[in-house]
């Protein structure tokens, strides 16, 4: 392993869509920590805010890495590969205890967020939020676990809670949230489920049709007009990964008698507008999905593992540390899948 320095430079997010950099002291892990040397972080768009309005927080919270270092209380070997977890959850909450980590009532802090994340060379987290991963799994592809396949396939998970008999499945927003939902659905459901995904960037419907999906330019025609050009009546489960209210209104409106609609997907809201014939007598069900439990890192793994090349096709660019800059002006344009920052 190399030496730990005493402090590190470090990308600086100072607003106005500008990244700098600036120097931070390496922590030293205290009891039941890790300090992680960062490999690779992919970015979000929900790092928007924080490239725009700026953060004293060094942002990432996709962050996958090695461990330089372990405090007391530990149990994780120097030299482990793993990712992090984006909620430092508790453990002991009633959430916690029922393995709802994603909804810990007592949560300490979201890595990126309000505790320095991954676009730092290192990261100091509590040993509870690693989920060690195999060596011969390259630390770049091992970032698919978290907002890619956690969130997606979380999703997923929470409309068969209610609908065991999927079928057609929507997906407004093909941007990496809705590729990630796109990629689980064939895997958790079938090749043979028929998987509608939209968007107003051809780009990434392009990106979509290889992984499978069934594409509708926004731009060019209706959902409705998307469904009849595919042949398919109507979904039982929307997926919205867009986070446009008007878009959410037709998902509703389109949904099969028994339908699901899942916002994963934040801002904006909803309007229903004849509470008994538009959901009521339909039987709808409206969920909302936020991230994921830790526990289903260790259930995708082999997911991932038996689909490499699969779920490669998500990552379309990757930039060292020096190019974040471009990299997040890149991602923000709308022609990327996900983008990562390797170190």
């Amino acid at each position: 392993m190399s030496t730990i320095p005493t402090e590190v430079a470090v990308p600086h997010f100072v607003g106005q869509r500008q990244i700098s950099t600036t120097v931070k002291p390496v922590p030293e892990p205290g009891p039941g920590q890790l300090l992680l040397e960062v490999k690779a972080n992919a970015l979000c768009g929900s790092e928007r805010p924080q490239f725009i309005n700026g953060t004293e927080v060094t942002p990432g919270h996709e962050a996958a890495g090695v461990v330089i270092a372990a405090g007391e209380g530990t149990s994780t070997p120097v030299g482990t590969p793993g990712v992090v977890f984006l909620m430092d959850f508790c453990g002991d909450c009633r959430s916690c205890r029922q393995g709802f980590t994603h909804q810990c009532l007592c949560k300490r802090g979201d890595m990126g967020f309000n505790r320095d994340g991954g676009y730092g060379k290192y990261e100091l987290i509590h040993e509870s939020i690693f989920f060690p991963t195999p060596h011969d799994l390259p630390l770049t592809e091992a970032t698919m676990l978290l907002d890619i396949m956690g969130t997606g396939g979380h999703a997923i998970k929470r409309a068969q809670l209610v609908h065991t008999d999927i079928q057609s499945l929507l997906i407004p927003g093909a941007g990496p949230i809705g590729l990630g939902v796109l990629a689980m659905a064939k895997l958790l459901l079938g090749e043979e489920v028929s998987v509608v995904i939209s968007d107003v960037v051809p780009y990434r419907l392009e990106m979509a049709e290889r992984m499978g999906g069934l594409p509708v330019l926004s731009s060019k025609m209706s959902l409705q007009e998307g469904f009849r050009h595919h042949g398919i009546d109507a979904p039982d489960v929307a997926i919205d990964c867009a986070g446009k209210a008007v878009v959410r209104d037709e998902c509703l409106s389109l949904l099969a008698h028994r339908g699901v609609l899942v916002s994963v997907a934040h801002g904006e809201g909803l309007q229903i507008k004849d509470l008994y014939r538009d959901f009521v007598f339909r039987e709808m069900t409206l969920i909302g999905s936020e991230y994921f439990a830790y526990h289903e890192l260790e259930e995708n793994l082999p997911l991932l593992q038996a689909n490499r090349s699969y779920m490669d096709q998500i990552i379309t660019h990757r930039f060292g540390v020096h190019e974040i800059q471009h990299a997040f002006e890149l991602f923000f344009a709308g022609a990327t899948g996900k983008v990562i920052i390797e170190q």
